[in-house]
């Protein structure tokens, strides 16, 4: 017993730092939000320092998971993703894809009845791949506009500025698929009208 109880905390620092970096953080920012010193991170992940709860809550909290994903074995993970939908505005954001690195999948559903306003392109670094599942999707690309609609698929450089949300007034449904950097971009900063 004692023995899976050392090798469960020794995965938890490991974890700790695998969760750190799919959100993008830097050990300064988690400080920042949680109130734990940078220096007690830094053990935390390194398993120099054992976590008590007085830790792992705040932690928990600001990657966004329940407790037991801090603690569990990772032996014993289940395959089968649960995603868990992040809502922003009118636009609901479903992950796709689990471990950290390489490009992530989501989900992005943009509901009927929104107004897209007048576009904001922005550009940054990275890739993106748009595939449509339901309803027409605008996407602005420098000075060019398109429709996608079911079943249309659009990959381009995020270096040229782009902008996309609902095409008209009914729902839309799309699949993206991105690189770290424009994953950190998109699912953090995204406006209440799309991208």
């Amino acid at each position: 017993m004692a023995e899976e109880i050392n090798a469960l905390l020794q995965a938890i620092g490991p974890r700790l730092r695998w969760l750190r970096h799919r959100a993008g953080a830097t050990l300064t920012t988690v400080s920042e939000t949680t109130g734990i010193p940078i220096s007690t991170l830094s053990r935390l992940e390194s398993g120099q320092r054992k976590p008590g709860l007085e830790l792992l809550l705040p932690l928990a909290h600001a990657y966004r998971v329940p407790l037991d994903e801090l603690i569990q074995d990772p032996a014993a993970e289940d395959p089968r993703l649960q995603p868990r939908p992040i809502r922003r505005g009118p636009m609901t954001i479903i992950p796709l894809t689990h471990k950290p690195g390489g490009l992530q999948a989501y989900k992005h559903i943009l509901n009927a009845g929104v107004s897209a306003g007048e576009p904001t392109l922005r550009s940054h670094e990275g890739y993106h791949w748009l595939y449509v599942l339901k309803g027409k999707l605008r996407l602005v690309l420098g000075e060019q506009d398109f429709i996608l609609r079911a079943g249309e698929v659009a990959e381009f450089d995020t270096h040229l500025p782009h902008w996309y949300g609902n095409a008209e007034a009914e729902a839309v449904e799309y699949l993206s698929i991105l690189g770290p950097q424009g994953e950190r971009f998109h699912v953090k900063a995204r406006s209440h009208h799309g991208q």
